[in-house]
């Protein structure tokens, strides 16, 4: 039995800092080299968010190629055993991102540090400067389709009664104030609630504790399929990642996002 067995997805500092030398831990960094390299949690892999997205215009969000999460998942060393714990130092975005990739390649067995580093740093915790070996090379991965919403799974999804669309953008690109793409505005019946506004800056970023509330007064119920974008998908991994910890049953990330249906002709938008 994992160490871990008995925690909730998304964790608090003392949790992990308890269960560090667990051999099943894989400890997953996703601030930035700089960062990385001045101190992170003992033990950390760092993961250059950019390897998490395709990274290519119009819809730089979308998975990167196979060949290139075999690739970086044989670095982490993964197995069907392992138990990953995920932090970045902004809220939890590219954390969310990583952990929705994990459930892309149907890995069920992780957990997100609350608050991440910015929580580990708040109560004075060990920080380390030893950079983890790599563990290997390529391992096999199958991709699972559950997890994403394609562009034309949502378009045919558009106006049904157990759908929420969940647009995690600033409130000036959801009303077509800032133009990032070749269209202005948001998706039909899509539902603004910005990323940022879900985390409690008073607790160093870990989740708010009121979100199953808000979510509830905006529409974003458990009753419906929960579908959740931004320009990238950076910001709506966030957005996964609370709808995933709070037990929503039906959660998709859309990859693509503004940035793929800001610029496809054939896609209607609203302001």
């Amino acid at each position: 039995m994992s160490a871990f067995s008995t925690l909730p997805l998304v964790i608090e500092p003392a949790d992990l800092a308890a269960r560090l030398a667990a051999p099943e831990l894989i400890l997953v960094d996703l601030t930035s080299a700089a960062r990385y390299a001045a101190g992170h949690i003992p033990g950390a892999h760092f993961v250059d968010p950019k390897r998490t997205q395709l990274g290519q215009p119009p819809a730089p969000g979308l998975l990167p190629a196979l060949a290139q999460l075999e690739a970086l998942f044989g670095e982490l060393g993964h197995n069907p055993e392992a138990l990953y714990v995920v932090y970045d130092d902004e809220g939890g975005g590219w954390a969310g991102r990583f952990i929705w990739l994990l459930d892309v390649i149907g890995h069920g067995r992780y957990h997100y540090l609350n608050g991440g580093l910015q929580a580990w740093l708040a109560e004075a915790r060990e920080l380390s400067q030893v950079t983890p070996a790599s563990a290997g090379g390529p391992v096999a991965l199958a991709l699972h389709d559950e997890p994403s919403a394609t562009r034309e799974y949502l378009q045919s999804r558009l106006g049904a009664a157990d759908l929420a669309i969940w647009d995690a953008r600033a409130p000036s690109e959801y009303r077509g104030e800032k133009v990032l793409a070749a269209k202005a505005g948001h998706i039909p019946g899509a539902i603004n609630f910005e990323w940022t506004a879900g985390m409690d800056p008073a607790r160093a970023l870990r989740i708010r504790e009121d979100m199953p509330a808000i979510l509830e007064s905006l529409g974003i119920s458990k009753d419906k399929e929960i579908i959740t974008h931004c320009q990238t998908h950076h910001r709506s991994g966030f957005t996964y990642l609370i709808a995933k910890a709070l037990g929503y049953p039906r959660v998709k990330g859309y990859a693509g996002s503004w940035g793929e249906w800001g610029n496809h002709p054939d896609t209607p938008v609203e302001l």
